[in-house]
């Protein structure tokens, strides 16, 4: 699997545990950055490049990092067909997985430390959406209509 990774001026402080947890699931790093602190990156400038590479299907997953995790996932759920969620624990991380077909991985680095970061991580990777069951299929399509309804509200 692809992973596109992406971190903002705060979120770098879980970079290397980041990074380090997507490698060890034997997934692929599409690295977006930031690579340290120094200058401030924006997230919506980050959630866009992991949500463009997930769209393009250059990525099958993201994960990005900011402050509290907050802003990167109001971001990336911003964009079309992204289903993106802050998980401070390991149930949330691949049951948003399982049951809503979650897509990206929102994470605070002010908020989760470096191993909870990399259990989450792992977690989400691990999981997989569970479509035996016809309830998550039918939930993830009124979601999707949703979608589909406010994008033609809006054209």
């Amino acid at each position: 699997m692809k992973v596109a990774v992406a971190f903002d001026h705060r979120g770098v402080e879980l970079r290397e545990a980041v990074l380090e947890a997507v490698t060890q699931a034997g997934c692929d790093v599409i690295d977006l950055g930031v690579e340290n602190a120094s200058v401030r990156v924006d997230y919506p400038d980050q959630a866009s490049d992991v949500a463009e590479q997930i769209r393009s299907g250059r990525a099958e997953r993201g994960i990005l990092v900011c402050g509290s995790g907050v802003g990167a996932c109001v971001a990336a759920c911003k964009v079309p067909g992204i289903r993106a969620a802050i998980c401070h624990d390991a149930y949330s991380a691949h049951q948003g997985v399982e049951h809503d077909d979650m897509n990206v991985l929102c994470l605070g680095s002010g908020i989760v430390g470096e191993a909870l970061a990399r259990e989450l991580v792992r977690a989400f990777l691990a999981a997989r959406f569970d479509e035996s069951d016809p309830r998550y299929a039918e939930r993830l399509k009124k979601v999707e209509q949703i979608e589909h309804d406010a994008a033609r509200k809006l054209a």
